[in-house]
């Protein structure tokens, strides 16, 4: 999160900046067929492939090569049930934020990027937005790739962990800051981009109001993430008879009991138009969790989205299914059981994602 060669720009006491330099970030190499999905602005619902290994062995080697570990600064942090979590307002966010986290945070970009053909974002910006922002930035990759991309653009990024990477290029900077706190930048955006939002946020609207008023007039915010719960092509299985339905329907129970919801990306879309944003566009792709979809596109999101449910599984239900009782262990026998089921080709589930962006009006009122 923080930057340090170019100085703190939030103004907020709590924001620890700290340094950079340059850096190089490791993208996927892909065919542009193999992304693509024909007509229209986003694929249609994934249907099933009779034949699922099909041309699948390539795709999963590209995914185990496609990661890069990154150098994180040394900061201190909570240890719990082998994991690491965030100092700074400890228990805000429950996932953890180690080594093997910060590999998936990369693979998951893979993911998010691959999905919509390569672009760190769909909506329309200028080539350089003269100062852009990543909530929530993770590892800070989004960032980073995004500075590299737009040399002439400021990009900033926030998070409440510590983990991004020393060395930046010049026009990037990263600040340890809670995006629900009250905004204090120096200077509007023209661009705030968001993911994978739905684990962050007590109260997203909030964030919203927050992020609009923080926009110059005719800048953008383009938020992507998911929507839960999973869903089925054919008839859906029930908690009784798929470990994968019931991690599904426990996470949901654990994460309100937290006082989260996992359902908040289904209002984004009037959440953007209630802050009064214009031309608010949604668009929403699908990513299988295995290759029992048929086509390149769907069998290469799947092979990325599996890896990263795998990897990520076990982080994901330690802390959430641990406060409805469970132990470690339980916890850990159980995700074995849901992985079986993402591994099952046999078992045609999805994820719904959703990208959306929406522009701050010229003479807002």
């Amino acid at each position: 999160m923080a930057d340090a060669s170019v100085g703190a720009d939030h103004d907020d006491e709590n924001a620890t900046p700290y340094s950079a330099a340059s850096s190089q970030t490791v993208s996927v190499a892909q065919n542009v067929s193999m992304v693509s999905w024909g007509s229209g602005s986003a694929p249609s619902l994934p249907s099933v492939d009779n034949d699922s290994q099909a041309d699948t062995h390539s795709i999963s080697e590209s995914v185990r090569s496609s990661t890069v570990s990154l150098d994180s600064s040394l900061y201190h942090f909570v240890q719990e049930n082998g994991r690491t979590y965030h100092r700074y307002k400890e228990g805000r966010y429950f996932l953890p934020n180690d080594t093997a986290e910060q590999e998936r945070l990369d693979l998951q970009h893979q993911l998010f990027t691959i999905a919509i053909g390569n672009k760190l974002n769909i909506a329309p910006i200028p080539d350089n937005p003269q100062r852009v922002l990543d909530i929530a930035t993770g590892t800070g990759i989004w960032a980073i790739e995004f500075a590299i991309q737009h040399p002439e653009s400021e990009v900033i990024g926030t998070d409440l962990s510590p983990i991004q990477p020393q060395y930046l290029p010049p026009n990037c900077k990263f600040e340890i800051d809670d995006a629900e706190d009250e905004w204090t930048f120096s200077a509007p955006f023209d661009f705030i981009h968001g993911r994978a939002l739905m684990s962050c946020f007590n109260d997203p609207r909030a964030v919203v109001l927050q992020a609009f008023a923080s926009l110059r007039p005719g800048g953008t915010m383009e938020w992507q993430d998911a929507l839960f719960p999973m869903s089925y092509v054919g008839e859906p299985p029930t908690a009784a008879t798929s470990a994968l339905c019931r991690w599904n329907e426990l996470m949901l129970e654990g994460v309100s009991r937290l006082g989260r919801s996992w359902s908040n990306a289904q209002h984004y879309k009037r959440y953007f138009e209630e802050a009064g944003f214009e031309d608010v566009v949604e668009r929403r792709f699908y990513w299988p969790t295995s290759p029992w979809a048929k086509g390149a596109y769907f069998k290469t999101v799947a092979a990325y989205f599996q890896a990263d449910m795998l990897a990520g599984l076990e982080a994901m239900s330690l802390k959430v299914l641990g406060v409805l009782g469970m132990t470690p262990m339980e916890v850990r026998e159980f995700v074995e059981e849901v992985k079986r089921d993402f591994r099952d080709t046999s078992v045609h589930a999805y994820l719904t994602v959703t990208y959306i962006y929406g522009r701050k009006p010229q003479n807002p009122r």
